[in-house]
């Protein structure tokens, strides 16, 4: 069988080397979001994180996919990030809903002296509210920092140092993983069926950008390669019948391993670079401009505000209620696992 090169984070943090085994990579399918039906309450939440990617980037592409959820959903191109402008400090606000000086990962490289971060992510409130499991493919070594091994969350990671690990690639395992994961085994990952949450970081663009140039040929077919990964994931849901119970979530980290903001303009009075946030599917207003300011950081309340879920808790991340098309409903907690297994026929 071939070996791409995917990891199992718990088996590595351990210390204990393990590939994950799966079939030959996908061709990725370059085909448009397919639409959904707003009236269904959402079950699973899919997030894009990007890089190298902003509103001038769909000219260059062109990227389809990215500009009809952008259309058709709720929008904004000058969302915030976070400073510095480096991948793991960025993806730690993210995930952990707080700014760089409370979260305190500075750095931009996996040391596992330093251990994994001490604040909860949007990982374990899903959990902790309402039992919900999360599968994240990251695309960079050094967010081995951020993969803290629990029994609610399945880590695959590659990077650089995988010649073989590429944004067509990753398709392919999402696809396989999925197949495994409805089989109600597992085989061997953490979560037995579908997750809820799904997280996918793409950086093919952004490494691009900074190795030939924004008007360089690699970048351009890196954004496109970037949107056939979306365009191929969404169409993965809508072959399992999930996308019209599904909502999306499109964001860019923007950062580069130089720390530049890699083509991005600083939001004025704060310094910080200024991002795509994008929002479709179902719940989410349809051709909406987002007119509150947003952060990177508010991804994970508004994660768990699209199922119907709350933290209570102290952290910075807020909802962006604005984009709803209903009412706030507060899921009964507990309940995820063995709703899921129902919603897939398990």
């Amino acid at each position: 069988m071939a070996d791409y090169g995917w990891q199992s984070v718990g088996r590595i943090i351990a210390g204990c080397a393990a590939l994950l085994i799966l079939g030959s990579p996908l061709p990725l399918r370059a085909a448009p979001a397919p639409s959904i039906t707003p009236s269904v309450p959402p079950e699973h939440v899919i997030l894009f994180v990007l890089e190298g990617v902003d509103q001038p980037a769909l000219k260059a592409g062109p990227m389809p996919v990215l500009t009809r959820l952008a259309k058709e959903g709720s929008a904004t191109w000058t969302a915030t990030s976070v400073k510095p402008a480096l991948r793991l400090p960025s993806m730690a606000s993210l995930v952990t809903g707080m700014p760089v000086e409370k979260h305190g990962i500075t750095w931009n490289a996996f040391d596992f002296i330093r251990g994994y971060p001490r604040p909860p992510t949007v990982f374990d409130y899903l959990d902790l509210s309402g039992g919900r499991d999360s599968a994240i493919f990251f695309m960079d070594e050094s967010l081995y920092q951020l993969a803290k091994p629990e029994p609610y969350t399945d880590y695959q990671m590659c990077g650089p140092l995988k010649p073989e690990c590429s944004t067509a690639t990753v398709v392919g395992y999402i696809n396989q993983y999925f197949r495994k994961a409805t089989s109600g085994h597992g085989y061997g990952h953490a979560i037995l069926s579908l997750p809820h949450f799904l997280v996918v970081h793409l950086p093919e663009a952004g490494r691009a950008g900074v190795a030939s140039g924004r008007n360089s040929k690699a970048y351009k077919d890196a954004l496109r390669s970037v949107d056939g990964a979306m365009g191929s994931i969404l169409g993965i849901y809508k072959d399992l019948g999930l996308v019209n119970r599904t909502t999306v979530f499109v964001t860019v980290i923007n950062s580069d391993e130089t720390g530049k903001l890699n083509g991005a303009s600083a939001g004025a009075g704060t310094g910080l670079p200024q991002v795509p946030w994008i929002a479709w599917g179902a719940g989410i207003k349809a051709g909406y401009a987002i007119k509150a300011p947003v952060s990177i950081i508010d991804t994970g309340a508004t994660v768990l505000r699209t199922l119907g879920l709350e933290t209570h808790t102290e952290w910075e991340s807020r909802a962006v209620e604005e984009i709803f098309t209903s009412p706030k409903v507060v899921a009964a907690e507990g309940g995820g696992r063995s709703d899921q297994s129902k919603s897939m026929g398990n």
